[in-house]
């Protein structure tokens, strides 16, 4: 039950074992946190994505190689016959889905655009052509708020008439019920009445 106090105590391989693993441990969860190293891990991870996706959709470039340098070589050194061989290699690659190739490598250029800030000279196009879409589309504002104002006018005047007609139409109706009501009440008068 009861251990010695011999049993105890560590020896000094077990401390120095013990404080191999924990500087083991520690340099582990440093690397693993480590700002430089994550962005390192996604980078890569993100362009292995980019590379299978870019695989699947037109082929592997190595591939493409070997077609294009069997191709020549097994030619009779024609100068025709090598271009021939690269244009099916050429045409074999494009055929999976060349469009999907284009949306993948422009989503990867937009991305690696984003990354980089503009240079000054890009700013000021930016900002100029910005000015001058100002300039040339005020008109065009100016001109759809005055289309507008006159369509809700009219749409306004348009209402307003809509309404003021139905309102004698309901008057007119309501005029018909009544002469109708009184006009069936006589009959009803004379017809009660004993002649």
């Amino acid at each position: 039950m009861g251990q010695n106090t011999e049993e105890l105590t560590p020896t000094p391989a077990d401390i120095e074992a013990t404080r191999s693993n924990l500087t083991r441990d520690i340099d582990e969860l440093t690397d693993k946190v480590s700002p430089a190293r994550v962005m390192d891990r996604r980078k890569q991870a993100a362009k292995g994505r980019i590379g299978s996706v870019r695989d699947k959709v037109m082929g592997s470039a190595s591939h493409a190689g070997d077609r294009l340098s069997g191709s020549t070589s097994s030619a009779t050194g024609s100068v025709a016959d090598g271009a021939t061989g690269a244009l099916d290699t050429i045409e074999s690659r494009t055929q999976g889905n060349p469009l999907a190739a284009g949306l993948v490598a422009f989503g990867a250029g937009m991305l690696i655009s984003a990354l980089i800030p503009a240079s000054e000279k890009e700013s000021q196009a930016a900002q100029k052509l910005t000015e001058v879409a100002k300039e040339q589309g005020q008109p065009l504002v100016d001109e759809a708020k005055s289309v507008g104002q006159d369509l809700a006018g009219d749409l306004k005047q348009s209402a307003a008439d809509s309404a003021q007609q139905l309102k004698s139409t309901a008057q007119e109706s309501a005029q018909h019920v009544k002469e109708e009501g009184q006009s069936s009440a006589q009959n009803v008068k004379d017809e009660a009445t004993p002649s």
